[in-house]
């Protein structure tokens, strides 16, 4: 079959291939640490974190099936472990602002609020990090996994579903959640305000 190079070398990983394994961290483990910083708010941690999960991925290599995207089957084995360490109650999201691992274009966030386009009314990177780090904070566990996958991965709802192993309405319902707690961060910072503590 015609399987997409991450399929490919999570198979040969399933084999028992270390080299495959070594190319998969490499290839991903920015997007896991970034992932895994989203929930713990420290980077020290998050490396932490992101090490036992790909060691868990490794330890699974031969539960994985073609049928599911790399990416998804990753994103599952990572909510999993983080939601599980949030559940163990040691950690709390104290601080997600400019200290978060680097961003590419691609994984950045933008959204404006109504008076966005405005020169005096953007934001500066630092400030919109730190206004979607103030909201992140605040969401639950499962709404901030969703949220992060979907507007920072650029994930699918289908293969946030599969990851968070929930509906792709209840996961659309998070997601909104989210982005509207979100959004209300941005647009006081944007207004000059100290923003209220997110009700979403």
């Amino acid at each position: 079959m015609d399987w997409d190079p991450d399929t490919q070398a999570m198979l040969k990983v399933a084999a028992g291939d270390k080299q495959a394994f070594a190319w998969l961290f490499d290839r991903h483990h920015a997007s896991v640490a970034r992932f895994a910083f989203r929930f713990v708010g420290d980077a020290a941690r998050a490396e932490e974190l992101t090490q036992d999960i790909f060691v868990k991925l490794y330890r699974h290599a031969r539960s994985y099936k073609p049928t599911a995207k790399f990416k998804t089957f990753l994103f599952r084995v990572a909510t999993n472990h983080c939601l599980n360490e949030m559940r163990r109650g040691e950690y709390r999201v104290a601080r997600l602002t400019a200290e978060a691992p680097a961003e590419d274009d691609a994984g950045a966030m933008q959204m404006p609020g109504p008076d966005g386009d405005r020169p005096d009314q953007a934001l500066s990177g630092r400030e919109l990090e730190a206004a979607v780090g103030m909201a992140l904070k605040d969401l639950s566990d499962r709404e901030r996994a969703a949220f992060t996958m979907c507007r920072f991965e650029g994930m699918a709802y289908r293969d946030i579903a599969e990851a968070l192993e929930a509906s792709e309405a209840a996961v659309k319902s998070l997601i909104h959640r989210a982005t509207l707690a979100v959004a209300r961060r941005i647009e006081a910072l944007q207004a000059g305000t100290v923003p209220a503590r997110s009700r979403a």
